[in-house]
């Protein structure tokens, strides 16, 4: 395989995985290649995303790569997070926040096979405002990160337990999804205030 391919392809990968990210053993192991090489590909890729000064990193953490932001950019992304215009939940928020409360403990990956989009931001949204939060690992390849509910979720719903939930289709296709969504959260919005007006940010 061409190197230049070889780091676009651990590009991707990375990206895609997000904050769980990747073992050297496991991106040899995708992409079919050795271990030396690939590593010489993310030293390189590493290399080369300092050189451009690009808004993002690739670090090691806990034996994994994955891509970042940069430090010094904090203030600009916390001034984002947390802009008044940005302060009700959008649809794609709405969306896992349901898929969430329907099929927890779940992971990332497999939210986004229920919306068939990225929904890595509507996931960080969420954490931040301490709706849902993370809850264990997935017994699979790279561990990945399972997602539950928070008690703040259920006190700002009025809701005892899960059991309390609207009956709702259990989000099994992205066909329909935003009705569904869109019904939950006006039955939820009937016991509470609009999310709308969960506290601050994101």
């Amino acid at each position: 395989m061409e190197f230049q391919k070889l780091k676009s392809i651990i590009e991707a990968l990375l990206f895609m995985v997000g904050e769980e990210g990747l073992t050297l053993k496991q991106l040899a192991e995708i992409t079919e290649m050795r271990q030396e090489v690939v590593e010489d590909a993310i030293h390189d890729f590493k290399g080369e995303l300092e050189r451009d000064k690009r808004g993002i990193q690739l670090v090691k953490i806990a034996g994994s790569y994955q891509l970042a932001t940069l430090p010094e950019h904090a203030p600009y992304l916390e001034r984002m997070a947390y802009s008044p215009s940005r302060s009700s939940l959008s649809q794609a928020a709405l969306e896992t926040l349901a898929i969430v409360a329907y099929r927890q403990p779940i992971t990332r990956v497999d939210i986004e096979e229920v919306r068939g989009v990225k929904s890595e931001r509507a996931i960080h949204t969420l954490v931040n405002k301490d709706l849902i939060q993370e809850v264990g690992r997935a017994e699979a390849i790279g561990r990945p990160i399972l997602y539950g509910t928070t008690k703040a979720f259920l006190d700002y719903f009025g809701l005892a337990d899960l059991s309390e939930l609207p009956e709702a289709n259990q989000f099994d296709a992205s066909e329909g999804l935003e009705e569904d969504t869109n019904l939950l959260f006006e039955k939820l919005s009937n016991r509470q205030l609009t999310i709308d007006d969960v506290g601050g940010g994101a």
